[in-house]
C-alpha cells in the first residue's frame, strides 16, 4: 500500500508542476513570457582604446643634398671624395679653377665681413635683452630699447613681469641659435678663403652638412655630387582612406627584421599630392616620411633599404569606459542592455566615443563596473526579467545540506510558484 501511495504522490506532484508551468507560460504579461536567457554578458571596463593605421615603409636618409657645378665659367680639376665616403660640414668635395679667382675671393671676404657684422649686431642685441631682463622685476617702469620692444611682440605696459621675462628668454634663445648659424657660416667662409690662399690657381668646394656621398657624376652633369644625411627616416605611402586620418606629428611605432629594437618617432611630412598622376584605374598613394627618435649613442645603425612594419597612432584614449562593439544595438540611436541587481534587462541609450580594436568608448551611458548584455540571440523587451546558466562549479553540496527541511520545501515552492 505504501508503494502505491508513493507512486500516486509523485504522479500528482508532476501533474501539478507541469500544469503550473504551462499556466505561467501561457498567462498574458507573465514573468515567464518576458524572461530572457542571458548566456553572455560582460562589464563596462576602464580601458585604453587606440586607433591605428597599419602600413609598411622603408628606411631611407632624412635628406639628400645636391652639389652643382657651373662648367661654363669654371674648369673642373678633380674630385676629393669617393662614393660612400662619410663627410662632415666643411669637408672638401672637389677642386676647380676660374679666371675670376680674385673676384671670388673678394666676394667671400665681403660675405665674411657681412656675417661678422651680423654676429656683432646679434651680440649687441642679446646684451640689450640681458640688460632689460635684469630690470623687469626691480624696475617695472624701466625704459626699454625700441628694437627690443618691437621684437618681443607683446605689450610691455600691460603684460606681467613673468610673461615679459619668458618672452625675453625665448628671444635670447632664438638669437643664440642665429649667432651659432652665422658662426658656422664664418667658419665655412674661412675654409674657402684658406683654400684660395693655399692654392692660388684652384678653388675647393666644401660640404655644408654632415652625411655620406651617395653619387658622383664623373661626366660633370648636374648635380655633380649627391650627399645623403646620416639620420634615417621611414618612407611609405598612405591610401586615400588613410589620408583622412593621418596628420603630421602623429606618433609612430615600427619594427624591422634588421633591428632588434622597436623604432619610435613621429610623422614628419605628408605629401598632399599623389605619387602618381590620379587615374580612375589606380588607387591614389600619398608619400609620407616618419622621423625616427634617436635613443642615445648605443642605438644600432639602421640599414638603408630595410623594410619595416609601421603603426601610426591616429587617436588614443586612456582610462575611458569601454565595452565590446558587439554589445551595441541600433535603432534610431545606439543603445545597450544593462543587467540590474533586481534581475531586469534595461535598455540604456549611449553616446559613443572612439571605436577601435573591437572596443567602443562610452561617453554617456552605463558606468564602469556595470554588467551589460552582449549581442542577444533573440529580441529583448525592455525591463524584461533575465535568467543565467547555473554555474555548477559554484554549487556546493555542503550548502544544500545546511538547509532545514522546511527551507528546502520553501525554496522549491518559490521556484515553482514565483511569478
Amino acid at each position: 500500500m505504501s508503494g502505491k501511495w508513493k507512486i500516486a504522490a509523485v504522479s500528482i506532484a508532476s501533474i501539478v508542476l507541469i500544469t503550473v508551468n504551462l499556466y505561467l507560460i501561457e498567462k498574458k504579461e507573465s514573468k515567464v513570457e518576458r524572461t530572457v536567457f542571458v548566456e553572455n554578458w560582460t562589464k563596462v571596463k576602464k580601458d585604453t582604446i587606440t586607433d591605428t593605421i597599419q602600413t609598411n615603409g622603408v628606411i631611407k636618409p632624412v635628406e639628400e643634398y645636391d652639389i652643382y657645378f657651373d662648367a661654363k665659367k669654371n674648369d673642373f680639376k678633380k674630385f676629393l671624395v669617393k662614393e660612400g665616403d662619410a663627410i662632415t660640414a666643411g669637408s672638401s668635395l672637389f677642386e676647380y679653377t676660374t679666371t675670376e679667382l680674385d673676384a671670388l675671393k673678394a666676394n667671400l671676404e665681403a660675405e665674411k665681413t657681412a656675417a661678422e657684422g651680423e654676429i656683432a649686431g646679434i651680440e649687441e642685441y642679446i646684451g640689450k635683452l640681458r640688460s632689460y631682463q635684469g630690470t623687469v622685476t626691480s624696475e617695472p617702469e624701466a625704459a626699454i630699447d625700441e628694437s627690443v620692444e618691437k621684437n618681443l611682440n607683446i605689450d610691455i605696459t600691460t603684460s606681467s613681469s613673468d610673461l615679459i621675462k619668458s618672452n625675453i628668454e625665448q628671444e635670447m634663445y632664438k638669437q643664440e641659435l642665429e649667432k651659432n648659424r652665422m658662426d658656422e657660416k664664418v667658419k665655412m667662409l674661412d675654409a674657402k678663403l684658406s683654400s684660395i690662399e693655399e692654392q692660388s690657381s684652384a678653388i675647393v668646394t666644401t660640404s655644408e652638412a654632415d652625411g655620406v656621398v651617395k653619387n658622383i657624376n664623373k661626366n660633370l652633369n648636374n648635380p655633380i655630387i649627391s650627399i645623403v644625411s646620416t639620420n634615417m627616416a621611414i618612407e611609405g605611402y598612405f591610401s586615400g582612406e588613410e589620408m583622412k586620418k593621418a596628420e603630421v606629428g602623429m606618433t609612430i611605432k615600427a619594427s624591422s627584421s634588421d633591428s632588434k629594437k622597436a623604432l619610435k618617432g613621429t610623422i614628419g611630412r605628408i605629401h598632399s599630392y599623389p605619387a602618381e598622376e590620379p587615374s580612375l584605374k589606380k588607387d591614389n598613394r600619398f608619400p609620407f616620411q616618419a622621423l625616427i627618435e634617436p635613443e642615445g649613442e648605443e642605438t644600432e645603425p639602421l640599414l638603408v633599404g630595410s623594410k619595416v612594419n609601421l603603426t601610426v597612432i591616429t587617436n588614443e584614449k586612456a582610462g575611458v569606459p569601454s565595452i565590446p562593439i558587439e554589445a551595441v544595438q541600433y535603432q534610431k540611436h545606439p543603445y545597450i542592455y544593462k543587467l540590474t541587481n533586481k534581475g531586469h534587462v534595461d535598455k540604456h541609450y549611449i553616446t559613443k566615443g572612439l571605436k577601435a580594436e573591437g572596443k567602443q568608448e562610452i561617453i554617456k551611458g552605463p558606468s564602469v563596473g556595470d554588467v551589460i548584455l552582449l549581442k542577444p540571440n533573440v529580441a529583448v523587451k525592455n525591463h524584461s526579467y533575465f535568467i543565467t546558466p547555473i554555474q555548477f562549479e559554484k554549487v556546493k553540496a555542503g550548502t544544500y545540506k545546511k538547509f532545514t527541511s522546511r527551507e528546502k520545501v520553501r525554496y522549491l515552492l518559490l521556484g515553482i510558484l514565483e511569478k
